[in-house]
Formats: C-alpha cells, structure tokens, sequence
C-alpha cells in the first residue's frame, strides 16, 4: 500500500512539473532559399514549405542529389514565364521529349490564389492535379488566369532579370528555347540575414559610400549617431542595387545637386529592389546644411522621403531641421563642383550625368 502511494505521489509531482514547465517547444526550422546557377546567370528563389511542404521537400530532395545540375530550361514565354526542371533535359538529343519527364510523383497540395510575378510552381500534366513532381515554372509578372490552379511553393528572391532575358530567348520551330540554358547547380541554403538591418549605430557609422558617377567618384560618409534610420535605409538600397543607373537629375548652382529618383533609372526596380523603397519617417537633427552636406530630398509631407537625395554645394540654411541631414563628402568635392557647373536648361542638365553605382566599403 506505502508503495502503491509512492508512485502515485511521484506520478503526480512528474505531471506538476511538466505543468509547471509549459508545452514543449519545438525549434522552428531557418528559412531556407535555392540558389540555381546557370548558364545565363544566378536566380534565388525563397522556399515556402508552409504552403507546399511536399514538393519543396521533394525540390530540395532532388536539389541535393544533383537530380537538377545539367537540365534545361527549356521553354519560355517572353516576359511571362519560363519553365525548367525536366530531367530528360539532361539530353540534348531528347529536346522532342523536354516537358515530358519528372512528372506523376506528388499527391496535390493547396493550389495558391494567385499566381503573383515571381511565383514558383509545380508543372502539371493537363487535367491530372496529382502529377506534380520535379519540373517546375516561373511566372514574371501577375497571372491572374492561372489563379487557384497551381501549387506555388517558392518565389524569386533575386535573379528576376536573368529570367527576364531568358524568357526573351528566340524559340525554335517545336516551341523549345532555341539555345539551350542549362541549369548548372541548385545549392539549398539557409537564408542569409538582410543586410544591415541589426547593425548598430556605431556598426552604421563605419560604412562609407562611394558614388560612381560618369564625372568622377564622390566619398561620402555618414552621420548614424543622428540619423540610424536613413543612413540603414541608404545602405540597404545601395547593396541591393537600387541606385544603379540613375542620374543627377537636378543641378542648381550654390543649392544643390540631386540624384537618386526612381524615374532617372535606366531599368525598372527589380520585385527585391521593390520591396525596400518606402516612406522614411524624418530624422531631423542639428546638422547645417553647408556645402559637401548630404541629406534626403522629400514632397511636403515630412515623411515623404524615399530614394532621392541631394549634396549641398553652398549654404542652405533654410534645410536646416526640415529635411534629413545624413552624411556628408569627404572625398570627390572636385566633382561636385564639376556637376554644378555642368551646361543645363533651367535646373536639368543637358547632357546625362550617370549615377552608374554606389558602392559600399567598411568593415
């Protein structure tokens, strides 16, 4: 009997303690992204295993075997879609069978509700929703046709112009991409942390940016101590590409030169480019608008900012705590005096001057 209420005393003191201590918790799994080398350039895509847990798995499965390494991708429809995965693409002497192999190996999972520009999806033999398997497509932009027909199980992260270009590619008499695009390696990774984005003040601060520009390069470092949001928000945009192209668009004498507007790119934002121009909540702060000082241009609202900024090249003092002071030039001040002495009609220049890159050094 004494040892009867022993166990019971212990059972119930484990179930106290298990009580005591809450559900378990399960680690939840990194993201994860596919990087696809070809022959035509690099694409990244993000896996979506919450929408599409068996065939991301089944992607990564055949990823890791080397299943997609020397396939093709084999068909395309010009700023539409492009389509890859079939592993008879392996063969260059099979082209007439491309479409037809890796099929028939997943039951159907949820179909997504819209196919936006970027999805990735799971290739289907026509009227079988059970045929999914290793060959899969990229939709460019949205395709509300195929809305609630596909499984979507991953998104480009980067690479959106290699697709591009791709899906321009001449097709030959049967419909197939004429020259052939290999898939070279599909590499699965853990996604890499957004740059800059848990940076610190001081890491900020230790970043300079050099202005590629068709007169000359122009240095500038920043003031992260008075404005950490914008100086992070220039330097992911430059990482990410987003001043490539553009132009200094604005040249007033003894005011300002300005660059950084959308409008004055060479080539659309990519959707990860895209994704990182918004409003800027103002940071105004002490700084003197002099010559040499960079701050963000905005419209009449004080949150306004984006993209554009501009460089002093005289004293403004009417900027002074209405716009957002964030760095300053150290080097390249000889060419921005030759910016602002450029031929112009009113405040545009006559003559293009290219923001070819701005290019980030630190750490």
């Amino acid at each position: 009997m004494r040892r009867t209420v022993v166990l019971v005393c212990c059972s119930l003191a484990l179930a106290l303690l298990h009580a005591a201590a809450g559900p378990a918790v399960h680690a939840q799994a990194p993201p994860r992204q596919a990087v696809i080398e070809t022959s035509a350039g690099t694409v990244v895509l993000d896996l979506m295993p919450e929408a599409a847990p068996a065939t991301v798995a089944l992607f990564m499965k055949t990823a890791e075997s080397g299943g997609y390494n020397g396939t093709a991708f084999h068909r395309a429809v010009r700023n539409g879609m492009v389509q890859g995965g079939d592993p008879l693409s392996k063969d260059p002497s099979k082209k007439a069978q491309y479409g037809q192999g890796g099929l028939n190996l997943l039951k159907a999972e949820p179909r997504a509700p819209k196919m936006f520009g970027g999805a990735v999806a799971s290739v289907l033999v026509p009227g079988k929703p059970d045929s999914a398997g290793q060959q899969f497509f990229i939709v460019l932009a949205d395709q509300p046709s195929l809305d609630n027909q596909y499984t979507v199980f991953a998104k480009v992260a980067d690479g959106m112009d290699v697709l591009q270009k791709l899906s321009a590619m001449p097709p030959d008499a049967s419909g197939m991409i004429a020259d052939r695009v290999e898939i070279r390696t599909v590499t699965i990774r853990d996604t890499p942390p957004e740059p800059f984005v848990h940076d610190t003040k001081e890491q900020l601060g230790t970043y300079r940016a050099v202005l590629e520009t068709s007169q000359g390069p122009i240095t500038i470092e920043f003031f992260a101590d008075k404005a950490p949001e914008t100086v992070r928000q220039f330097l992911r945009m430059a990482e990410a590409g987003v001043y490539s192209g553009m132009a200094f668009h604005r040249v007033a004498p003894g005011f300002v030169i300005q660059t950084g507007a959308l409008s004055s790119r060479t080539v659309p934002l990519s959707p990860k480019q895209q994704v990182l121009v918004h409003d800027l909540p103002p940071e105004f702060n002490d700084t003197k608008h002099v010559k040499g000082i960079v701050s963000m241009a905005r419209g009449e609202a004080a949150n306004s900012a984006q993209t554009s900024f501009f460089i002093c090249v005289g004293t403004s003092s009417a900027l002074d705590g209405v716009y957002t002071a964030f760095g300053q030039v150290v080097e390249g001040m000889s060419v921005v005096e030759t910016i602002e002495q450029t031929p112009r009609t009113g405040e545009a220049p006559n003559t293009r001057i290219d923001l070819t890159t701005v290019k980030l050094v630190g750490r």
